[in-house]
């Protein structure tokens, strides 16, 4: 952690500071991948963007792709969601955040370069799992409550259905180049709870809508 300026005029431990160094080189990467593509972002080129020192970068991060991890987590990071008692509400909950994230400018060329910089390097490859796992932690803790509850089948893979959720909204938007919208959250909510849901719960569900609407 960098210690506090002793200028005589700023006071305390200093994290308004820290905040505002990280903030900007976060921000600097983000901003460089996404006018330039990840080799643009050297720690060079980040300290200019930022207007910060290369010493302040390396004692944040010990590496580029360090830093270029914690930028993407600005965008797409972990989450916690309370438990409402209701696989479907808490499901929406961690859609609807990701597709926030995901419409936000820059996201789309921030993610691409990541996994494509993954899958070139040994080393990035690592840190990129390392980043996915925490990505996906809650929504492994969401499935687990669900299977306790009784809305997730005791045969399904609590991981299987982690990659089931993640993986739809970052398809339409690198694979298919459309921007996930609200439909499609309501459809990544029905689909996952039918994927995993005992099936008695989907007839009795299926059968409840129908006579709603009819």
């Amino acid at each position: 952690m960098v210690g506090t300026e002793s200028s005589g005029v700023e006071r305390g431990p200093g994290r308004p500071r820290e905040a505002r160094v990280t903030s900007a080189a976060l921000q600097a990467v983000v901003e460089l991948i996404t006018e330039q593509g990840v080799a643009a972002v050297t720690m060079d080129a980040v300290a200019a963007r930022a207007g910060v020192s290369k010493p302040a970068l390396y004692r944040r991060w010990p590496s580029k792709q360090a830093l270029i991890v914690a930028a993407a987590e600005t965008r797409v990071g972990p989450l916690v969601v309370a438990d409402q008692g209701d696989l479907r509400a808490e499901l929406r909950e961690v859609f609807t955040a990701r597709l926030e994230s995901y419409r936000l400018p820059g996201t789309d060329r921030l993610l691409a370069e990541l996994i494509g910089a993954a899958t070139r390097d040994s080393t990035e490859r690592e840190a990129y799992a390392a980043y996915a796992e925490r990505v996906t932690s809650e929504t492994r803790v969401i499935l687990e409550r669900a299977l306790a509850r009784g809305e997730v089948r005791s045969d399904v893979d609590i991981r299987s259905a982690a990659t089931l959720v993640a993986a739809p909204l970052i398809y339409r938007l690198l694979a298919e180049r459309r921007l996930p919208d609200a439909r499609f959250v309501d459809d990544l909510v029905e689909l996952t709870v039918r994927a995993v849901a005992p099936s008695e719960t989907v007839v009795s569900a299926s059968f409840g809508r129908a006579r709603l609407g009819s």
